[in-house]
């Protein structure tokens, strides 16, 4: 009984183990009785005995990785798996890199309609860099108390702005007031 308990347990672990990694099992790991071996260059080596797979990979210099579990029977491919592991690492930032440039979206800057100079110029700065990265941006000013009197002030500012950055960018929104808010939307020039 005991030794049924220990061998449900072993093969419980490996389940586990097998299912909790996302890394492909390698060398001592892999628990099939035979394997169909592929080389180093793509070429079949047959049907081998995981020992003689084993024995195989440790002569040629590779790793025994473990590559499709679910057939019949499993596949295995020698290869040098930190390698293969930094290259499946370098593809998935490589595509997380595209994925970033293809959802561009749109940074908001707050102005005010009493903005000093330095502090225009800092926002225009920012403005810059994402633009150049591609990105829209949302410009808004929000007046407060008595500012709502003089909402030319206001849109002066967002003017001013935009025209300070005609060189690498376009006016794809005019100023409009939204309620206590004016806004103005600048696209990239392609």
């Amino acid at each position: 009984m005991d030794t049924l308990r220990i061998h449900f347990f072993n093969v419980l672990e490996v389940f586990f183990i097998a299912n909790n990694t996302k890394d492909a099992l390698i060398n001592g790991q892999i628990k099939a009785s035979q394997v169909l071996v592929i080389g180093p260059n793509g070429e079949q080596m047959g049907v081998k005995p995981i020992a003689d797979a084993l024995t195989l990979a440790e002569y040629a210099g590779f790793d025994l990785v473990l590559i499709s579990p679910n057939a019949n029977p499993p596949v295995c491919k020698l290869m040098d798996y930190n390698k293969f592991k930094y290259e499946k690492n370098k593809k998935q930032k490589e595509a997380q890199k595209k994925q970033r440039e293809n959802n561009l979206e749109i940074k908001e800057f707050r102005l005010s309609p009493v903005i000093d100079v330095h502090d225009f110029n800092t926002k225009l700065k920012n403005v810059r860099k994402y633009l150049e990265k591609g990105h829209k941006i949302k410009v808004s000013i929000r007046f407060k108390g008595r500012q709502m009197a003089h909402t030319e002030i206001g849109r002066d500012v967002l003017v001013k702005f935009a025209n300070e950055l005609t060189d690498i960018s376009t006016v794809e929104a005019a100023p409009k007031m939204d309620g206590r808010s004016m806004f103005m939307l600048l696209a990239p020039n392609k």
